[in-house]
């Protein structure tokens, strides 16, 4: 049990550093496409930047309810406050899982319509895009069975997968700084790569903390 809490500051350090990844490069993105969408500029098809010129609003759909969740989603998990504010908790969740459910949904299908890593980066945004929405819908089915065990793994569980979001931007980065893969087949092989290390250290999580 000491080794458990000794692990919490590091794992909320990780946490805020991943929201931190995702908030910057979402302003990045919507400083981009924004500029292109007030002069009437869409990239060419190929440009990692066109699909979000071309489909703003199936883009927008995604990331804005998916930033929305990612930093609010930390009170959620929190133990502390959860007790302290359970009130808030119960009415935050209400708001939540609508919103990380549209953003999942969204996400799966402008992954799999407009992927920029093709079929690698298609597949693991179907894959683990329902999954994430599946976590949802069960963690809001227990906790409507007052299973609040369940729900808190189930929620957890779909976290983590938001959270590699900030994790495949950093393995893209890595891939591409140092000339590993070319940009296209850095995104799929992120994508699949970051994603299966965030449920595996999900469940790594979980295993260690059954109750």
């Amino acid at each position: 049990m000491a080794t458990a809490r000794k692990s919490v500051p590091t794992a909320w350090v990780v946490v805020l550093f991943l929201i931190t990844v995702v908030l910057v490069f979402a302003v990045i993105r919507v400083t981009i496409d924004s500029q292109n969408i007030a002069n009437g500029v869409i990239p060419e098809e190929g440009e990692f930047d066109h699909r979000y010129a071309r489909y703003p609003i199936l883009a927008y759909a995604h990331i804005l309810p998916g930033v929305v969740y990612l930093v609010l989603a930390p009170f959620q998990v929190s133990r502390r406050f959860r007790n302290r504010h359970l009130d808030l908790h119960r009415k935050m969740g209400r708001f939540l899982v609508p919103i990380g459910i549209v953003s999942g949904v969204m996400g799966v299908l402008f992954g799999f319509f407009f992927s920029f890593g093709g079929f690698a980066e298609a597949s693991a945004a179907v894959v683990f895009g329902t999954w994430f929405v599946i976590a949802l819908a069960l963690a809001y089915s227990y906790i409507r069975a007052g299973d609040t065990v369940r729900h808190r793994r189930w929620m957890i569980r779909a976290f983590a997968i938001g959270l590699g979001v900030g994790t495949i931007r950093i393995w893209v980065g890595v891939f591409q700084g140092f000339g590993l893969l070319d940009e296209v087949t850095s995104f799929g092989v992120a994508f699949w790569l970051s994603w299966t290390l965030h449920v595996i250290a999900a469940e790594i999580w979980l295993w260690r903390r059954p109750t």
